[in-house]
């Protein structure tokens, strides 16, 4: 619960400093300066995720790990990021013509180096995790996001268009990679054979490549609105869809490591694994339902005032996202399990069955424009989210009557509440100042609804659940989370030598 109020507390500050450089930079910039840039980040973010995603949960899983092993799998993570960034800088002109834009060959070369320093501190970042510094992870995303902002919003006024995007997602991994050295004072010896590191790239290649996989399915359509209506209108499709994402990277996000590292010492004991894990899904359903339906009625209004009236139309396109939201935070917890449980090759298997059926449904939501493609995505999280927890609760025992009945209530009051909250919307528009076009009337408006939202949704859970249990487990949540971070703030954490990442064990004498 410490790290988790760390991690939480960061992550909001993080999202504090990214939504000012976005209210900047989207008065700076058109909407073509970053559909421009979405053109490349669709493929060049899942190879700066190559090693992220596994071996940086290969080094947390793992019951023992030492220097030769660590090592071994540093270099094998370099070599790997060293080939990827080459690979997308010669793909280059490949882009250029699939999308008939000469200007991403450019593009791809900045971006390659980007790859190389988002790769380069993948094993020092997993020790920092595994060591539960999760403080100084905090400290570092937060330098790393300043300066990403304080380069593009510098580099956009002086003129530079979509180059301040590309110098700024160079910047950031830099200042990363540095600051997970510093932080991180572990340092690598030459690679070994034999030190068991066979395991664990198998593990995180089972991971990337359900991550490949995954990322298909949330790149397809960046691809296809991309490729079909041109730059301009990725550029509001993607706005829109930052935002529908963004509730899932700032709740989840920053307690995965936390909570796959807690049902991973409970993985031998199923019952308990299953008591946890529920009581973790009580929370994302709590949060998650209500999230998704306030912003299904503010999400017009919410765009026009983060970017400003020139994005009308990536309003438009939210409120088809915003739906699915609850369900996609609900299907995602079923990651947890796979996980902490090691099963991998099953979750990798699952994935091909969801990005096969969500591919379906983009080609089908095409007919309808960017609007179609993210109603695609709301169906696919209601069409797959019970399947999933019967898929990956199987190894142990995970009913998903268990799964719906932890869920539905949240559901239903999420529903109810905004069926009511939309009523009395309506009845509220005859007042001029909650009727009006401008900023102003968006803030009165969204200030307005969510309140009443927000009321009609805490009476709803009350009522379904006859008991305060609902607002108990938010306070209780949040009065941990607070109390773990004034803990560890109040703590001084003691400076480690490079020889302290590794500490006596009866098997190995330099087991981390």
């Amino acid at each position: 619960m410490r790290n988790s109020g760390v991690t939480i507390t960061a992550q909001a500050v993080v999202f504090a400093i990214q939504m000012s450089g976005t209210l900047v930079l989207a008065r700076i910039l058109n909407p073509g300066d970053f559909g421009l840039i979405t053109m490349v980040t669709t493929f060049s973010l899942l190879l700066s995720s190559f090693g992220l995603a596994g071996f940086t949960e290969a080094v947390i899983q793992t019951e023992e790990i030492n220097q030769a092993l660590a090592s071994t799998l540093f270099w094998i993570n370099l070599a790997g990021g060293f080939v990827v960034a080459v690979v997308f800088a010669e793909a280059g002109p490949l882009l250029a013509r699939f999308y008939a834009e000469p200007r991403l060959r450019g593009v791809c070369l900045g971006f390659s180096l980007a790859i190389f320093f988002s790769v380069a501190p993948i094993l020092h970042l997993g020790l920092l995790k595994r060591s539960n510094r999760f403080s100084s992870l905090a400290v570092n995303d937060i330098a790393g996001r300043c300066a990403y902002v304080v380069t593009a919003v510098i580099c956009a006024w002086f003129g530079w268009h979509y180059w301040a995007l590309v110098i700024a997602a160079i910047v950031q991994p830099i200042v990363l990679c540095v600051g997970a050295i510093i932080l991180c004072t572990w340092v690598p010896e030459r690679p070994r054979r034999g030190v068991g590191a066979g395991k664990l790239v198998r593990y995180a290649r089972d991971v990337y490549a359900r991550y490949c996989l995954n990322y298909c399915t949330g790149n397809t359509d960046n691809l296809l609105v991309g490729w079909r209506f041109g730059a301009s209108t990725l550029g509001y499709y993607k706005k829109a869809f930052d935002i529908f994402v963004l509730p899932s990277y700032q709740l989840m996000t920053p307690v995965l490591a936390v909570v796959v590292g807690t049902l991973s010492r409970k993985n031998k004991e199923h019952q308990e694994f299953r008591r946890y894990f529920l009581k973790g899904l009580c929370v994302v359903a709590l949060l998650g339902m209500g999230v998704s339906a306030d912003l299904t009625l503010v999400g017009r209004d919410l765009v026009r005032l983060i970017l400003g009236a020139k994005w009308t139309e990536a309003g438009r396109i939210f409120t088809f996202f915003a739906p699915g939201i609850g369900m996609m935070l609900i299907y995602q917890s079923s990651g947890w399990i796979h996980l902490s449980l090691g099963t991998t090759g099953r979750w990798l298997r699952w994935t091909v069955i969801e990005v096969s059926l969500t591919a379906l449904l983009f080609v089908i939501g095409m007919h309808w424009g960017p609007a179609g493609v993210a109603g695609a995505w709301t169906t696919s999280f209601a069409v797959l989210v019970i399947p999933a927890f019967w898929y990956a609760g199987r190894p142990i025992g995970l009913e998903v009557r268990a799964v719906l009945g932890t869920i539905w209530k949240y559901v239903v009051a999420s529903l109810a509440a905004y069926l009511a909250t939309g009523v009395i919307a309506s009845s509220l528009a005859r007042f001029a100042l909650f009727s009006q076009d401008g900023a102003l009337g968006a803030f009165v408006r969204a200030v307005t609804v969510s309140i009443v939202f927000v009321c009609l949704y805490s009476v709803a859970l009350v009522g379904l659940f006859r008991s305060l249990e609902p607002v108990h487990l938010l306070t209780d949540l949040l009065s941990q989370l607070f109390q773990g971070l004034s803990s560890r703030l109040a703590s001084k954490t003691p400076a480690k030598s490079d020889r302290s990442w590794f500490h006596s064990a009866p098997e190995n004498q330099e087991s981390l």
